[in-house]
């Protein structure tokens, strides 16, 4: 199953660092929150990936095509006509696809950009800020197990985000955006979607939690696996600190791969 990570947005709300490179690119512990949100899916052995790229892509692309050579030991001898030699191999096994889905283009926009890449496949999909100790099998499972078109991921922390109401048998029954009076689950990311999602895209300027979310939950398709454990998006400057102290003091939750 492909792995689909939004990462085109501006990411205004981290202005110290996101007008040099993509949020996604921001680096918490030395590495992009990228890497770490791609470590783990790669943790439950998902390892195809299509990152929707936009702002600044080629700080992306770029990253991605030198990743082999940052990770191994390299000699260049210049002395042999500017030869490479390398050492070791020291990469995930991953397959990435990074497809430039428009510098405005909305959330929905960029999903229905990626739309050939994904056929009528299953697939999964989560933004390129937060990270989380969710287990992705279970996530899956759960997907598989009630046949609606779309299961995100439901978690409790305020009211910033998207509002979810669901009923008692995991069925979303309204999604909406917060207001000020609201203070329950919101939209956590971490979704898995069959292709029948793309019905609900327009193009370019959807945006994927309005409409095509509403729609589905009007229609009895979109479904909540409610996660109680750890969840953290890196929205602004703190919560970047916040992650970096996790890393340092040892208590990433999120960093499966390194217990």
């Amino acid at each position: 199953m492909k792995v689909v990570i939004l990462a085109g947005g501006f990411g205004t709300r981290i202005s110290e660092e996101s007008h040099l490179k993509p949020k996604p690119m921001i680096e918490i512990g030395d590495k992009p929150i990228l890497w770490h949100i791609m470590k783990e899916y790669s943790y439950y052995g998902y390892n195809e990936f299509i990152i929707c790229c936009g702002y600044k892509q080629h700080i992306v692309k770029e990253w991605f095509a030198d990743y082999y050579l940052h990770n191994s030991d390299v000699t260049f001898d210049f002395t042999q006509g500017n030869r490479m030699k390398i050492h070791n191999n020291v990469s995930e096994p991953w397959k990435v696809t990074l497809v430039d889905t428009g510098l405005n283009t909305m959330t929905g926009g960029r999903i229905k950009r990626i739309q050939s890449y994904v056929g009528n496949e299953t697939f999964m999909l989560t933004y390129g800020d937060g990270v989380s100790d969710i287990n992705i099998s279970e996530l899956v499972k759960f997907h598989q197990n009630h046949g609606k078109i779309a299961t995100i991921t439901a978690v409790n922390v305020g009211q910033q985000f998207g509002v979810l109401e669901i009923q008692p048998d995991g069925k979303i029954s309204r999604f909406r955006e917060k207001s000020d009076y609201d203070g329950g689950v919101i939209n956590a990311g971490y979704m898995v979607l069959n292709s029948d999602i793309f019905n609900y895209i327009d193009g370019d300027s959807t945006v994927f939690e309005k409409s095509p979310l509403e729609h589905i939950s009007s229609d009895g398709q979109l479904m909540a696996y409610v996660h109680s454990g750890f969840w953290k998006c890196m929205d602004t400057q703190r919560d970047k600190q916040q992650l970096e102290e996790m890393i340092a003091s040892g208590k990433a939750a999120w960093m499966l791969w390194e217990r």
